[in-house]
C-alpha cells in the first residue's frame, strides 16, 4: 500500500497514493475512458503556499516532447520534463471533504535553488504575507535577479488603489532593511485586472497594513 510518506518505488519519480489512484479510476469512469487514461503533471511557477501545478486527464494521450512517463496500469503519468528534477519525490493524494474535496502534491523539494531567493521567501511567509493577509491579500515572489526582486501581488492586494503604497512602505523597506544588496522590488502584478478595475497608484499619504521597524539612528 502507497502512502505520502512512502518512497518511490524503483522507477518511480513520483508517488500516487491510493485515495488518489481510487480517485482517478472513479473520474475514468465518469469520463467514459475506456482506453488507458494519462495524466499530465508539470509545476506552473510558485505561489505563496509554495510551488503551482497543473493536472489533466486525458485519454490514451502520447507523451509531448521532453515528458517523461510514468506507467501506472491502468493509467499513466506524463510528467513535464522541466519539472522532473522538482517532482522527483513528490506524491499525488486525493483529499476527501464532507463538501468537495481535490488533488494535493505534496512535494519535498525545495521551491528555491538560490539560497538569496530561498531567505526572501522565508521573510514574505513570516513577515510580509502575514500582514497583508488582513487585507485579504498576499504577495508572491517569483524571481530574485540582478540585485531586483520581482513580485506578484494578488487576493484583495490586486487591483488596490493601496497596493503601491505597501510596495514601498511596506514589501520594498522590509526586503531592503533584511537584504541591503537588494536595489529595488519591482511589482509584476496586472492591477487593472484585480478587484478594482479602476485601479490607479496612490499619490502619497495612506498606510501600509503592516508597519517595518524603524532603523536606529
Amino acid at each position: 500500500m502507497t502512502g505520502p510518506d512512502d518512497k518511490p518505488a524503483d522507477g518511480e519519480i513520483v508517488i500516487v497514493t491510493d485515495a488518489a489512484r481510487e480517485k482517478i479510476r472513479e473520474i475514468m469512469e465518469m469520463q467514459n475512458i475506456t482506453g488507458r487514461g494519462a495524466i499530465r503533471v508539470a509545476i506552473a511557477g510558485r505561489g505563496p503556499a509554495g510551488f503551482n501545478y497543473q493536472m489533466s486527464l486525458e485519454e490514451d494521450a502520447q507523451p509531448a516532447e521532453g515528458e517523461v512517463v510514468q506507467d501506472e496500469g491502468e493509467f499513466k503519468i506524463l510528467l513535464d520534463g522541466a519539472s522532473l528534477e522538482k517532482l522527483r519525490g513528490a506524491s499525488v493524494d486525493f483529499v476527501g471533504q464532507l463538501v468537495g474535496g481535490g488533488f494535493k502534491i505534496d512535494n519535498p523539494n525545495s521551491v528555491w535553488d538560490d539560497p538569496l531567493a530561498a531567505e526572501i521567501q522565508a521573510l514574505i511567509d513570516s513577515q510580509i504575507n502575514p500582514g497583508v493577509a488582513s487585507h485579504g491579500g498576499y504577495v508572491e515572489l517569483l524571481d530574485v535577479k540582478d540585485s531586483r526582486v520581482f513580485v506578484r501581488m494578488g487576493g484583495g492586494c490586486q487591483g488596490c488603489g493601496m497596493a503601491s503604497v505597501t510596495l514601498k512602505q511596506g514589501v520594498e523597506v522590509l526586503i531592503k532593511q533584511q537584504f541591503p544588496q537588494i536595489e529595488a522590488v519591482v511589482d509584476t502584478t496586472d492591477h487593472a485586472g484585480g478587484e478594482n478595475p479602476y485601479y490607479q497608484p496612490a499619490k502619497g499619504g495612506g498606510e501600509s497594513p503592516f508597519h517595518a521597524p524603524a532603523k536606529s539612528a
